[in-house]
C-alpha cells in the first residue's frame, strides 16, 4: 500500500514536519502501489472560512475581494522565516527593506498599515521600528492577505491591503509535535520545536508550546543577531458550547552592528557611488535590540445552533533599545570619508490594549438563511521614546572604505529626554449582513462608525486631533455563473490617518477616498485548484507626496527630510490574477501577477517608488514510484522598474534613484526519509543577481541578499 503523508500545516521556519493529516489528494487503498513508496503531499489552498475582510466567516471564494493565503505548506516549502519573508512572496505585495530591522509593505501602489492577529486589529510602530516586520512566523498557522480597503473590521479603510496573522492553536487531543534544526549561509543556524498535548484525559483542555532559537551573521559586514521565540497557548472546552483560549508569544532579538540607514548615493564630485554588497556604514559599538510580546485571551460561546458570541482581549508590547550611527552626505572618492555623522541612542516602548466583542449568526427570512455579524472594539495605544544625547562628536574620518566605520563611540548622556509621548485611542462599532437572495446571488452590506484620536508629542511635533463617528460603508455582491465560477463586486470607503509631515512639521490630514473592485473567482478539480482575477480602481484625496520644491525639514532630535504635501484627485487602477492549488496529484502551484497605474489629477504618475508589475511563481512536485518521497520545487519573483524622485545632494539637480526590473530565482528539494524524518535544502537568488532592496530612502540605497542556501532536518513524533 502507499504510505501517504500530508505535511502538517504548521508555520515551521526551515524544514518540514511530516505528519499524518488530511491529505489533499487521497487515493483508494485498492489502487495503491507497493508499500515502499512514500508520497508527501500538502495544500496551498485553504477550505477554512476567514474573517479578515467582512467578519462574516466566508471562504476565499465567498469573499468579494482579492484574497491570498500563504498556508503553512507554502511557508515550509519556501523556508520563509520572518513576516517580511512571507509578505515578499504574497501576490501583489512589494517590500522595501529600509535597513537591518525595518521594512515597508505595499499593495496596489500604497503602503500597508493594517495588521491583525487572529482577525483582531493591532498597531505596529512606524515601519516596524521595534522589529514587528522582522518577527518570526513559527507561531502562526498561516498568513491571510486581503487586498483593497478593509475598513469594516480594521477601523481604517486603507486602499492597499490588510494582513492577518493566524496563530497556532491547541487543537490536538493526542501528544504530537516536531523538532527542527537548520544551518545556512553566513553561519546562520536555528533550532525549533512545536509540541501539542492534552492536559486532561478527555482532551477538553489542551496546550501547545512553540519555541525557537536562532543566531548568525549576514551578507552585510559585521552585522549579527540572535533571537529567541517562545509561544504558549491553552484551549479549554468548558462545555460543549463554550471555548476559552489564553496564550502569550514573546520574541527577544539582539542585533549587533546593525545598519540605520544605508549607503550614500553620491561622491563629492556629484557622481554615483559604487559600494560592494556587503558594505556597512555602522560602527562595531552599535546595537538595536527589540522585544515583541502579545498576551491574548478569547471566550467563544455558542448560543443555540445558529449564533456565536466571541470576546477577545489583546495586549501588544513592542519595545526597542538602540545605540546607532547614521552617516550621510557626500563621499570622498580618495579616502571613503562621508560628510556627516549622527550618533543616536534611545529606548522606546509601545503598549496597546485592545478589546473586541463580536456576535455572529444567521436568521431565516422568506425561507432562506442570512448571515449577520455585529461587533465593537476599543483600543488604547500608549507609546514613548526616550533619547540620550551624544557626549561628543569625535574628529576624524566618518568612514574608511577598507575597514568600515572609523567613527568611535562618542558616549551618551545617562539622562534621557522624552522625544516621543503619544496616546492613540480608537473605537468603533460595525455590522454586516450577507443576504441570501437566491441560490446564485448573495449581497453583502455593512458599515462601521469609527472614532480615533491621537494626542501627544513626537520629536517636537505636537498632535491633538482625530475624528468621531466616521462612517465607513461596505457593499459586496456575488453571483454564481456556474457552480465553479463566481462573479463579484465590492465597494468601500477609504479613511486612513497618516504620519507624513508638511513644511511646518504638521501631520497631514487623513487619506480619504473610495475603492471599487470587480472580479471572477473559479474552482477546478473539486476545489483543489482555484483562480481569481480582479479589476480595481482607487480614488484618493490627501495623498502624501514628497515636496521637492521645499527645503528639507528637521524635526527636533530627528534627521533632515523632505516635507510632504497632500494632493487630491489621485487615481490608481489595475488588475490582479492568481492561480493557486494542485492542478495534478502531487503538484502544488502558486502563480500571481499584478499590475497597476497611478496618476494625480494632472495626469502625472504617483507612487513611482513602487513597481507597476509584479510576478510571483512557486511550485513543487512530489515524485511517485521510483523517486517516492522526493519533492523538488522552485520559483521566480519578478518586479518591474521603480524609482524615487529626488535631488542630487551635491549638485542640486533632479535625480531619480532607480532600480530596473529584475527577477530572483529560488530552488528547493526535500526527501522524506521515513514517516518521521525529512531533510530539505533551499537555494535563494540562484543566479546571484545584484539588486537594490531599497532605493532613495533618505537619499541612500541598500543591496538585497546574494545567493544563499539553507539545509534543514525535521523529526516528527
Amino acid at each position: 500500500m502507499i504510505r501517504r503523508y500530508s505535511l502538517f500545516l504548521t508555520a515551521s521556519l526551515a524544514g518540514v514536519a511530516v505528519m499524518p493529516a488530511t491529505a489533499q489528494a487521497q487515493v483508494a487503498a485498492d489502487a495503491a502501489p507497493p508499500e515502499e513508496q512514500i508520497i508527501v503531499t500538502g495544500a496551498y489552498t485553504l477550505p477554512d472560512k476567514i474573517d479578515t475582510a467582512t467578519g462574516l466567516g466566508l471562504t476565499v471564494r465567498e469573499t468579494p475581494q482579492s484574497v491570498t493565503i500563504l498556508t503553512a505548506q507554502r511557508i515550509i516549502d519556501q523556508n520563509l522565516v520572518t513576516a517580511a519573508d512571507v509578505l515578499r512572496n504574497g501576490v501583489g505585495i512589494s517590500v522595501n527593506n529600509l535597513d537591518d530591522l525595518r521594512n515597508q509593505f505595499y499593495a496596489r501602489g500604497f503602503e500597508i498599515r493594517n495588521f491583525q492577529y487572529d482577525g483582531i486589529p493591532l498597531a505596529w510602530t512606524l515601519a516596524g521600528g521595534a522589529g514587528e516586520t522582522s518577527t518570526d512566523v513559527s507561531v502562526y498557522e498561516r498568513v491571510e492577505i486581503v487586498r483593497g480597503a478593509t475598513g469594516l473590521l480594521t477601523g481604517a479603510g486603507d486602499p492597499s491591503a490588510s494582513i492577518n496573522f493566524v496563530r497556532k492553536h491547541a487543537d490536538a487531543t493526542d501528544l504530537t509535535g516536531y523538532v527542527n534544526a537548520s544551518y545556512g549561509s553566513w553561519d546562520r543556524w536555528r533550532v525549533s520545536g512545536d509540541v501539542s498535548t492534552p492536559i486532561t484525559a478527555d482532551g477538553r483542555i489542551r496546550a501547545r508550546v512553540v519555541g525557537r532559537y536562532e543566531q548568525g551573521d549576514s551578507y552585510i559586514d559585521r552585522f549579527s543577531d540572535k533571537r529567541i521565540i517562545l509561544y504558549g497557548v491553552v484551549d479549554a472546552d468548558l462545555t460543549d458550547n463554550t471555548l476559552v483560549r489564553a496564550g502569550i508569544s514573546h520574541q527577544d532579538t539582539n542585533r549587533d552592528s546593525p545598519s540605520w540607514g544605508n549607503l550614500p548615493t553620491f561622491y563629492a564630485d556629484g557622481t554615483l557611488t559604487d559600494w560592494s554588497r556587503s558594505k556597512s556604514t555602522t560602527g562595531d559599538w552599535t546595537y538595536w535590540n527589540t522585544i515583541n510580546q502579545n498576551i491574548f485571551a478569547t471566550i467563544r460561546q455558542e448560543i443555540g445552533e445558529h449564533w456565536t458570541v466571541t470576546a477577545n482581549y489583546n495586549r501588544l508590547k513592542n519595545a526597542e533599545k538602540a545605540q546607532l550611527l547614521y552617516l550621510s552626505g557626500a563621499v570622498d572618492k580618495a579616502t571613503g570619508t562621508i560628510q556627516y555623522a549622527f550618533p543616536y541612542k534611545d529606548h522606546g516602548e509601545s503598549i496597546q490594549n485592545a478589546y473586541d466583542v463580536q456576535v455572529k449568526g444567521s436568521v431565516n427570512l422568506f425561507g432562506r438563511d442570512h448571515e449577520v455579524v455585529l461587533g465593537g472594539m476599543k483600543s488604547i495605544q500608549k507609546r514613548f521614546t526616550d533619547s540620550f544625547s551624544a557626549l561628543a562628536f569625535p574628529a576624524g574620518p566618518n568612514f574608511v572604505a577598507e575597514t568600515g566605520s572609523a567613527y568611535e563611540n562618542p558616549g551618551f548622556s545617562t539622562t534621557a529626554f522624552r522625544a516621543v509621548e503619544e496616546k492613540i485611542t480608537q473605537s468603533g462599532v460595525y455590522g454586516a449582513v450577507r443576504l441570501n437572495l437566491a441560490d446564485q446571488f448573495k449581497l453583502i452590506g455593512g458599515g462601521r462608525l469609527a472614532t480615533w484620536r491621537q494626542k501627544g508629542l513626537s520629536y517636537g511635533v505636537t498632535s491633538d486631533y482625530g475624528d468621531k463617528n466616521v462612517f465607513i460603508p461596505y457593499v459586496g455582491a456575488l453571483f454564481d455563473v456556474t457552480p465553479s465560477h463566481r462573479l463579484y463586486a465590492s465597494y468601500t470607503r477609504i479613511f486612513q490617518p497618516q504620519s507624513a509631515l508638511d513644511a511646518n512639521l504638521r501631520q497631514l490630514d487623513p487619506l480619504e477616498g473610495n475603492a471599487y473592485e470587480i472580479g471572477l473567482k473559479s474552482a477546478f478539480f473539486d476545489e483543489k485548484l482555484q483562480t481569481s482575477i480582479a479589476l480595481f480602481r482607487i480614488e484618493q484625496d490627501n495623498l502624501a507626496q514628497v515636496d521637492l520644491t521645499a527645503p528639507p525639514i528637521t524635526p527636533p532630535g530627528g534627521l533632515p527630510q523632505q516635507p510632504s504635501i497632500a494632493i487630491d484627485g489621485t487615481r490608481s487602477e489595475g488588475f490582479e490574477f492568481e492561480l493557486n492549488g494542485s492542478p495534478l496529484e502531487n503538484w502544488n502551484l502558486n502563480f500571481g501577477y499584478s499590475q497597476f497605474k497611478a496618476k494625480d489629477s494632472d495626469g502625472d504618475a504617483v507612487s513611482v517608488n513602487q513597481p507597476r508589475k509584479l510576478l510571483k511563481l512557486f511550485t513543487t512536485y512530489t515524485f511517485p514510484d521510483i523517486l517516492s518521497g522526493f519533492t523538488f520545487g522552485g520559483g521566480v519573483n519578478y518586479r518591474s522598474k521603480a524609482y524615487s524622485a529626488g535631488l542630487n545632494t551635491v549638485t542640486g539637480a533632479p535625480f531619480n534613484f532607480q532600480q530596473d526590473g529584475y527577477a530572483l530565482v529560488s530552488l528547493m528539494a526535500r526527501l522524506a526519509v521515513n514517516e518521521q524524518l525529512s531533510v530539505q535544502a533551499n537555494l535563494e537568488n540562484l543566479t546571484d543577481k545584484t539588486y537594490f532592496a531599497q532605493i532613495g530612502f533618505y537619499d541612500q540605497y541598500r543591496y538585497g541578499p546574494p545567493r544563499n542556501v539553507t539545509i534543514s532536518a525535521n523529526y516528527r513524533f
